[in-house]
């Protein structure tokens, strides 16, 4: 995929119901769908509790680092990272070449559920991301290059919006 694919109403439902989802299943607090450029795309679950433009901006940058460090060791990449705290923890997950998806979880919750349970939430959004991209193929949306705090008015209602 060339960039983030123009997203609709129906892009956005999609990641509403899958993550979702992986909140109810896993027990997590907060999933975020993010560029790889720090931009949060979308999020759900206890968004008031958290910075999550911060969060975003430097789980994009410690994402890269981890890639600089996977080529170092003879790998192409690395499909997550996990990061253990006291009271929460993360799980980065690479959903294609331009997006994450962060999942915070209480420290106790098993971190190889989450895990699972994020690999198929990345493996929808990834889907959705190939069909809106289908719909305008060579379009795409530098969300970097537009330097926003708040994304959602990118994204239309419909295609012809």
């Amino acid at each position: 995929m060339p960039g983030l694919p123009p997203l609709i109403e129906e892009d956005v439902q999609l990641m509403d119901s899958a993550l979702d989802e992986l909140l109810r299943k896993s027990e997590a607090t907060l999933a975020l769908v993010i560029d790889k450029g720090g931009p949060v795309i979308h999020q759900r679950g206890a968004v008031g509790q958290f910075d999550t433009t911060t969060i975003g901006a430097l789980a994009a940058g410690s994402f890269c680092a981890t890639q600089a460090i996977a080529e170092r060791l003879g790998e192409t990449h690395f499909a997550s990272i996990y990061q253990q705290g006291a009271h929460l923890s993360l799980l980065f997950s690479n959903i294609d070449d331009n997006a994450l998806l962060i999942v915070i979880f209480k420290a106790e919750l098993s971190a190889g559920a989450v895990k699972y349970f994020a690999a198929e939430t990345a493996r929808q959004i990834v889907r959705q991301f190939q069909r809106a991209q289908q719909r305008a193929p060579g379009e795409s949306i530098d969300l970097v290059g537009e330097n926003l705090l708040d994304v959602s008015g990118v994204f239309s209602k419909n295609r012809q919006n």
